[in-house]
């Protein structure tokens, strides 16, 4: 277990890595209650240092940076998983940092996950090969796996992108040319009802509060709408299994902070799709849910408070604005049963995910 360190008093500064949206909501959230926020981005305007109470705007491999950003803090997080761990390593030397590294350098490798996943109690995965190095190794790793199957890269990647559907082993090469220049697996495809997650707080003490099952809607592979407390699985039986997961996991990480976990619902039960060790973006109904939200969930955790309330008062339903649907602030902003969060970025390029809006759905 963690050691157990004294609680941060008001006016601690906590350093956060990474200055997008997640950053800039977990800032937000740290100032209710009487926490600095120290923000390392790569962007002078970035959405979290617009509200922060300080932003270092530098690169991930100025060491010189990174040091001076750890020095000005009490303890440090990060808020997304492909933050270089050789730059957590600099700002968080001799300092607390949670999620710890062994959280972060397993879900920046997907073959480290499923291999991390698949050797826990009650925790299934699609089967996986490793398929890096030729389209020799490709090739052998479909055939071990079967059709159809998912060729992705084994970093980065996220919303759909470093991967490819194999259908048939026509598809192989054009796989191969999509994403032969990284390190691959292949994973098994899973025949699913519905898309979930559950996003999980521990704390320094090893208390766990888990969230209700969410389920989730995508479009064109990314997140549209996030609905909690979900619906019971339709295959029955297994009400519970989500939050036993999420608890397996996070005691398995030794892990201090908000997880997000990813989950399939099949007749066969619940199979785990990946990990993110930071609060998630199916989880940004909390925020007004009548709940302790999960970005201040994580930073109570980080800074060894007590975990609030995970029980929401009522269902929400969170959609997100991709693009130009932000354009639309107007009409929402007018809307009463609407509760509409901006993250502060000037460019509404496709894809981009500009904001999010909440509503109660029951």
């Amino acid at each position: 277990m963690t050691d157990q360190l004294a609680a941060l008093s008001p006016g601690s500064t906590i350093g956060i890595l990474g200055g997008g949206q997640l950053g800039r909501m977990l800032a937000l959230a740290a100032a209710r209650l009487d926490l600095r926020t120290l923000t390392y981005g790569t962007g002078a305007e970035d959405p979290a240092g617009q509200v922060s109470t300080r932003h270092i705007h530098a690169p991930y491999d100025d060491d010189a940076a990174l040091a001076r950003f750890g020095a000005s803090c009490d303890a440090i997080t990060y808020e997304w998983e492909s933050i270089p761990v050789r730059a957590v390593e600099i700002a968080g030397a001799g300092r607390t940092v949670a999620p710890n590294l062994t959280a972060l350098r397993t879900a920046q490798d997907r073959l480290l996950e499923k291999r991390f996943l698949s050797e826990l109690p009650g925790v299934s995965v699609a089967p996986f090969r490793d398929a890096s190095g030729t389209i020799d190794a490709l090739r052998r790793a479909v055939a071990e796996i079967g059709l159809p199957c998912v060729a992705k890269t084994r970093r980065g990647g996220y919303d759909g992108k470093g991967q490819a559907m194999i259908r048939t082993a026509a598809d192989i090469a054009a796989a191969w040319e999509t994403l032969g220049g990284h390190a691959l697996i292949v994973e098994g495809f899973v025949d699913f009802t519905r898309e979930a997650s559950i996003v999980c707080a521990r704390g320094q003490d090893g208390e766990v509060c888990a969230y209700p099952l969410t389920e989730n809607v995508h479009r064109d592979h990314i997140l549209h709408t996030s609905t909690a407390p979900a619906a019971p699985s339709v295959h029955g039986g297994d009400d519970g299994r989500p939050g036993d997961i999420a608890r397996t996991i996070a005691d398995a990480l030794d892990y201090v902070g908000v997880i997000g976990v990813e989950l399939f619902d099949t007749a066969e039960g619940w199979v785990v799709n990946e990990i993110a060790p930071r609060v998630h973006n199916s989880g940004h109904w909390t925020q007004d849910a009548g709940c302790t939200d999960q970005f201040e969930q994580h930073i109570r955790a980080v800074a060894g408070w007590p975990l609030g309330d995970c029980r929401p008062a009522w269902p929400v339903r969170m959609t997100n604005l991709i693009g130009e649907d932000a354009a639309d602030w107007p009409t929402l902003a007018r809307d009463p049963s609407a509760r509409l969060h901006l993250y502060g970025k000037t460019e509404a390029r496709p894809g981009r995910k500009m904001g999010h809006v909440n509503r109660r759905s029951g």
